[in-house]
């Protein structure tokens, strides 16, 4: 690569002559083959959300959310009322295209339209939907909806560095891996050093057409099982194969 030298024969990064940054996002609702994304909303939401979430053996998945587990309904309710309300982060509900029920909840967030930089978080699955296409159709949605539509240059996933399955999950997805901020923030009164990944818009390409790969109904078998690994395909297009 030829390195760029202002008039003080400094290197210097890319001109963007033509960036005049991204916008901010305001989708009531991304729609999917397996499942659709709509604004988080207490009305609609509430009830279903919190009888998915009772479908979990214990507590764990709430390690390492900000905040959660809810013991009673009507204190998830009052969460969510908070959350409907907000801009950044932008919280969307996942609806299961099969049942049309709610299974879980994502957001947008960190929001830098200016530098065309956009997180995605706040990622608080239930039983039915972990491990299955919904969990990963969402991340092709939003990669659509924040590369091809609204304009951005970097996307971002960050998780508590401890946090093996969010780890795992970024890689799976493509993410790449910038580093360990240690000591980043205090959560639940214990110490969170982060975990920092992301995706530029110049991998989206060859990222979203493993997704397709993966996500087409030829892919899985007549007991839903996977053909091809997403991670297997991901490589594959950025090799160009």
């Amino acid at each position: 690569m030829t390195e760029r030298l202002n008039n003080y024969n400094q290197p210097v990064g890319d001109a963007l002559p033509e960036w005049s940054g991204a916008r901010l996002p305001d989708a009531p609702s991304l729609q999917g083959r397996y499942c659709r994304l709509e604004r988080l909303s207490a009305d609609r939401h509430a009830a279903g959300l919190y009888e998915a979430y009772r479908d979990a053996p214990d507590a764990r998945d709430w390690t390492y959310l900000p905040s959660g587990p809810y013991e009673t309904p009507e204190a998830y309710r009052a969460w969510l009322l908070n959350a409907e309300m907000q801009r950044d982060p932008m919280h969307y509900a996942v609806i299961d295209a099969s049942t049309g029920q709610p299974v879980g909840t994502v957001a947008l967030m960190r929001i830098d339209a200016a530098n065309g930089v956009i997180e995605v978080g706040y990622v608080t699955y239930s039983p039915r939907m972990q491990r299955t296409r919904l969990a990963t159709e969402v991340m092709a949605l939003f990669l659509r909806y924040v590369f091809d539509e609204l304009g951005y240059r970097r996307f971002e996933w960050k998780c508590d560095a401890l946090n093996a399955p969010s780890c795992a999950a970024a890689a799976r997805f493509g993410f790449t891996f910038e580093g360990i901020f240690r000591q980043a923030i205090v959560t639940r009164g214990r110490n969170r050093d982060t975990a920092w990944y992301s995706i530029i818009d110049s991998e989206y390409p060859a990222l979203i057409t493993a997704f397709e790969r993966w996500l087409a109904p030829d892919n899985f078998d007549a007991n839903g099982v996977q053909q091809q690994k997403l991670g297997t395909l991901v490589a594959e297009s950025r090799a160009g194969r």
